[in-house]
């Protein structure tokens, strides 16, 4: 690594340098008071908000940079006064924030051609719009091509502070982009940036990158085959780039801080079948291990010819503990999403939403992330009609009822949902300015996935009912209802029993896993055939993000020997507090499942204590189980590296431990940045193996 990356990573992420060029916060509604005296439309708003945090915006450079803009803007304005919201929720399902997010969107688009040809294609367009009448079509298209003046007009303001400040260089490249198609690597990632940038001004975010290392690879090749770089100053530029993921991630919102979607795909099969990983996904891998920071978070695409020594170089960046790369098998992945109906050239090229959900580039308006079922709390729910059960199988349907209602009230709640307009998106997305729409009402691919949480406690707790009720009778249905009823005050010696010897999922033991299995695929088989109100298909996954966390204080006592109110796994993991035999008896488990068929996303999270990765041997053998996961028909997996001694260490001592990284649900985080509740739970899954 360069002094000077060296230099610029302390600068942006420990002494978080950028702040003192931030400029002071605003109030929130001062636009939204003029959009509504106005009674603005919202594509209007969206774009007139655009435009003003770009001409907004200030130019900072940091001394010798190649690869320019950094946030000073901190209040993205609220495109809607709380009243007019209120009154938007009464006939719409408003999704999180209501604005465009946890897409990916495709680069190229712009990319390949420059701002300059994009706006007189717009210009084209728009003029054949008004010959047809279509004056609402053509006015959307002047709103797009204002919004592209105000992005040229900022990118003039950078090259204008580059020949200011004596640098001339990068005053040329900005001279070039975003106006022209980049016809370098450097060039490309600077016009990323910008792109990238621009997408968080605009108030939209979880923005992705998506398969990088596939539409950036022509630009590294064509420069390589020039002799302008080799792979040595191509790693330097990329760690300069990877530094500009962290210069306003503090900006972005999110659950906790890391929590931002700035996910990379890597690798992974192309449709003709060839492996795509090239020598661009090698070098990303290596600058994220060289930085050793949280963004962007590393996604790397597997399959069954994928070799040993890519898994290997996967498991030295888990061994720093950054959190990732996160895995995900093409072998069960793409055959899901075309079960799903995804067409097959999209399905093998997709890439992951913020977290974990399969998206597609430049296609998809899935809203991966738009509810989730709590297995735990059907069980949990169903257990007030335990008693009137004849037999285990009973009781299991009055499960399958309880999840079976759950889904109905979500499908019958996400109805009627309204997105914001996101016209600088919309650039990017497939058919938007041609049909002159916005991608907020649709595109290609509009599912919904819906997450589901605590499958371990319920398969657990199923396994504990059927064990100890109706095949040994050593418990009365009568007196596990009263244990559960009192949160186990006086039956701590049943809640012991429950707790430390009922059979648990992650023991490879078919008793209990095939319960997991027939409950995934029950929720699959709920959610068959059902589409929303956009046209689009429900789709279950085993994904958790902090509902795991949500779910945990509403869900009553459980039969595992679980209190009211304790935490549920983070995804598709083992309970809390099951003693399992080890990662691989883990592994054999929660590979059982048809994981096709809940290709919403979800990962197997495990957490591995640090001194595992010590040797080369042993980190040749966490390779290789994460490699046989894969091959037993797991669908995805993420690793933690992690000491819970450190952990206890950095809640006392916070300010020894600023680096600590850590993953949390589909993210990386500064550990002492995150919650204590989010802190204490990741310390709880460190003593499952």
């Amino acid at each position: 690594m360069r002094e000077k990356i060296r230099e610029m990573k302390e600068f942006f992420t420990a002494e978080k340098g950028q702040r003192k060029f931030w400029q002071p916060e605003e109030d929130e509604y001062l636009l939204a008071r003029e959009f509504a005296a106005e009674g603005l439309p919202a594509e209007d708003r969206s774009a007139r908000r655009l435009i003003y945090v770009l001409e907004k915006e200030r130019p900072m450079l940091f001394p010798g940079e190649r690869i320019a803009y950094t946030r000073t803007v901190r209040t993205i304005p609220a495109l809607f006064l709380p009243k007019e919201l209120e009154e938007l929720k009464k006939e719409h399902w408003i999704h999180e924030r209501g604005e465009v997010c946890n897409i990916n969107v495709d680069y190229a688009a712009l990319m390949g051609t420059g701002l300059d040809a994009k706006r007189k294609e717009l210009e084209e367009r728009r003029q054949s719009f008004l010959e047809e009448g279509e004056e609402g079509r053509a006015h959307y298209l002047k709103l797009q091509t204002e919004i592209i003046d105000s992005v040229l007009n900022l990118a003039e303001r950078y090259r204008q502070q580059a020949q200011a400040q004596g640098s001339p260089e990068l005053a040329a490249l900005l001279a070039r982009v975003p106006a022209l198609a980049p016809e370098s690597f450097l060039e490309a990632l600077q016009m990323f940036r910008i792109l990238h940038f621009t997408m968080w001004c605009g108030g939209n975010y979880h923005n992705t990158v998506g398969r990088f290392d596939q539409y950036m690879y022509p630009y590294l090749a064509g420069d390589m085959e020039r002799g302008i770089l080799d792979e040595d100053s191509a790693l330097d530029l990329l760690e300069e780039f990877f530094l500009t993921f962290n210069r306003d991630s503090d900006l972005y919102p999110g659950m906790q801080q890391g929590d931002n979607g700035q996910s990379m795909v890597l690798g992974g099969l192309l449709e003709d079948g060839s492996d795509g990983y090239n020598l661009l996904s090698e070098l990303c891998l290596k600058a994220a291990l060289n930085l050793r920071l949280i963004d962007p978070k590393i996604n790397l695409r597997v399959h069954k010819d994928t070799p040993l020594e890519v898994y290997r170089l996967g498991t030295e960046m888990t061994k720093q503990g950054l959190g990732f790369p996160q895995y995900s098998n093409d072998d069960v992945v793409i055959p899901g999403l075309m079960d799903l109906g995804y067409e097959r050239a999209d399905a093998y090229n997709y890439v992951v939403a913020a977290c974990w959900e399969f998206i597609i580039p430049g296609k998809g308006m899935d809203i991966p992330n738009i509810e989730a079922v709590s297995f735990a709390g059907a069980v949990a729910d169903a257990m007030e009609r335990l008693e009137e059960c004849e037999s285990f199988e009973d009781f299991y349907g009055i499960v399958r009822e309880k999840l079976c209602g759950q889904v109905e009230k979500i499908c019958a709640r996400v109805r009627n949902v309204c997105l914001f307009p996101a016209p600088f998106l919309s650039l990017m997305m497939d058919g938007c300015c041609e049909k002159g729409e916005d991608v907020s009402a649709g595109c290609r691919y509009n599912n919904y996935g819906i997450h589901g949480t605590g499958v371990s406690t319920a398969a657990d707790s199923l396994a504990a009912v059927k064990k100890y009720v109706y095949e040994e009778k050593s418990v009365s249905a009568a007196e596990l209802c009263g244990a559960l009823g009192k949160d186990f005050a006086g039956y701590e010696e049943l809640c012991r029993r429950l707790r430390n010897e009922a059979p648990k999922m992650g023991n490879h033991d078919d008793f209990v896993d095939n319960i997991a299995v027939r409950l995934l695929g029950d929720f699959a088989d709920i959610l068959e055939g059902k589409r929303n109100d956009r046209g689009g298909r429900f789709r279950p996954g085993t994904g958790s993000a902090m509902y795991y966390v949500w779910h945990g204080r509403e869900v009553a006592a459980t039969p595992d020997g679980r209190y009211k109110g304790e935490g549920l796994a983070a995804n598709f993991s083992p309970s809390l507090f099951a003693k399992c035999q080890g990662p691989v008896s883990i592994i054999q488990s929660f590979s059982k499942p048809d994981l096709k068929r809940t290709v919403n996303g979800g990962p197997l999270t495990l957490e591995l204590h640090d001194t595992v990765f010590r040797t080369e041997q042993s980190v040749e053998k966490v390779a290789m189980l994460v490699k046989s996961f894969m091959d037993m028909g797991g669908h995805q997996l993420q690793l933690n590296a992690v000491n819970r001694d450190t952990m206890l260490d950095a809640q006392r001592n916070p300010e020894n431990y600023r680096n600590l990284i850590v993953r949390v649900w589909g993210w990386s985080g500064y550990f002492v940045e995150l919650d204590r509740e989010y802190q204490d739970h990741i310390i709880r899954r460190m003593e499952l193996v």
